[in-house]
């Protein structure tokens, strides 16, 4: 994990369905680094957080690919894919594909000629329940996973940043929620507006790619946007105190996007993505003292407060926490300065057949270099306290790459064409 008192978010008004939500409160923890449609303006480095009221829509062109800087939106959709195509061009051609739909998804339009009105004896292009439904400030973000280099003579292309986790203290991962080839991240603050999207690509990639895993999240656990009210998680802790602002284009360029100096240069602009699905032990959780809960995070429950300090974002004294405190741990002056940008999300997937809930944080860390991010920090983490109350159940990591520039560019141009 990494700090689970970090982060903020953007106020929407929000809709009758997503209030509803896909069933159950918010649920998160986070993980650490202190450190329709009026469009959002965006800028080479982030999403305009002033773009940010519910309905709009978020820019698919840009630098960077929308959905990392993005300010956080309510809802998640999370999917992880295998490829099951040998034919590079045939894979080629499905990355277009899907940038295509995206292009169109993000605008609140429906896919190619829509879900009606076509021909009566062939499939709609569109699935069509996200009709009559705002854009919803959706953002697609895809990635790449180390698997799908040993494809398409793509072996020399993956960037050494791109490593395979290793273990860490506490995993117990369940191969069915584990890797993928691929991962597709849909945020946005309409649940079936991120539903409908990963369905639509997952249709129109029949017969190249398979879902391996997914995970529906709701009540964000961390955001971008430094101004709004810091979410809480389903501790009860506020979450993502000094997670990095869209804004703080300094620190993304710092921690968060990949430089010309760091190599492969097709991952210029890019970043590297680690998916966690964190299972949260709800049930010790909530009989444990006020008092223990507070020395294990390191802050109080009700301001948010640092040990020793009177406000939410005061600088945290560390050495006033004690030694196995989260905050503590996972702060950047822990971890020779590492620091990761979050937008965790919670998860309710029923129970587990014994009686608890199956419930916990779906964890999502951005960074420049996975090795000196994630790692760096999930290492310290094996003598947190927290680690009583969580573990983690599934993992993947992925490379993200740069963002699409035009309506001629496509999502991987920079890894795929002959010009690269």
């Amino acid at each position: 994990m990494t700090d689970l008192t970090d982060s903020q978010s953007t106020p929407v008004t929000p809709t009758r369905r997503a209030l509803i939500g896909w069933g159950g409160a918010g649920l998160a923890l986070g993980a650490a680094a202190a450190g329709g449609a009026v469009a959002m303006a965006r800028t080479g480095n982030d999403a305009d957080p002033a773009g940010a009221g519910a309905g709009a829509a978020v820019a698919f062109h840009g630098t960077h690919q929308a959905g990392i800087a993005t300010p956080v939106q309510d809802r998640l959709h999370f999917a992880a894919f295998d490829v099951t195509t040998d034919d590079r061009a045939e894979f080629v051609q499905l990355l277009k594909d899907w940038t295509r739909a995206a292009r169109r998804m993000t605008a609140g339009k429906p896919v190619g000629e829509g879900a009606y009105g076509g021909l009566a004896e062939a499939p709609p292009d569109d699935t069509g329940e996200a009709l009559g439904l705002r854009p919803s400030r959706l953002t697609l973000t895809v990635g790449f996973g180390p698997s799908l280099f040993a494809r398409f003579g793509l072996d020399g292309q993956r960037p050494e940043a791109l490593v395979d986790l290793p273990k860490f203290a506490g995993d117990n991962l369940d191969p069915s929620r584990t890797g993928g080839d691929l991962c597709v991240q849909a945020c946005a603050d309409d649940p079936q507006v991120a539903v409908h999207a990963i369905r639509n690509l997952a249709r129109i990639g029949f017969g190249k790619v398979v879902i391996r895993w997914s995970q529906l999240g709701f009540g964000k656990t961390s955001s971008t946007t430094p101004e709004a009210q810091t979410p809480r998680n389903l501790m009860g802790f506020k979450d993502g105190t000094r997670n990095i602002a869209g804004t703080e284009t300094g620190r993304l360029e710092k921690f968060v996007w990949v430089g010309k100096k760091d190599g492969p240069d097709w991952m210029v602009g890019g970043s590297y993505l680690v998916a966690r699905r964190i299972r949260m032990h709800i049930e010790t959780w909530d009989r444990t003292s006020l008092q223990e809960q507070e020395d294990i995070f390191g802050r109080d429950k009700g301001e948010g407060a640092p040990v020793g300090r009177a406000k939410e974002r005061d600088e945290p004294f560390l050495k006033a926490m004690k030694p196995d405190a989260h905050v503590r741990l996972a702060h950047p002056d822990s971890n020779r300065g590492a620091t990761i940008l979050r937008r965790g999300y919670s998860f309710t997937d029923g129970t587990d057949g014994l009686g608890r809930l199956d419930a916990g944080l779906f964890f999502l860390a951005y960074q420049r270099d996975v090795r000196e991010g994630f790692v760096r920090i999930q290492r310290n983490l094996a003598s947190d306290a927290l680690n009583e109350y969580i573990q983690h159940v599934g993992s993947a990591v992925f490379a993200i790459p740069p963002g699409v520039r035009d309506t001629d560019d496509w999502w991987g141009r920079t890894l795929f064409s002959e010009e690269a």
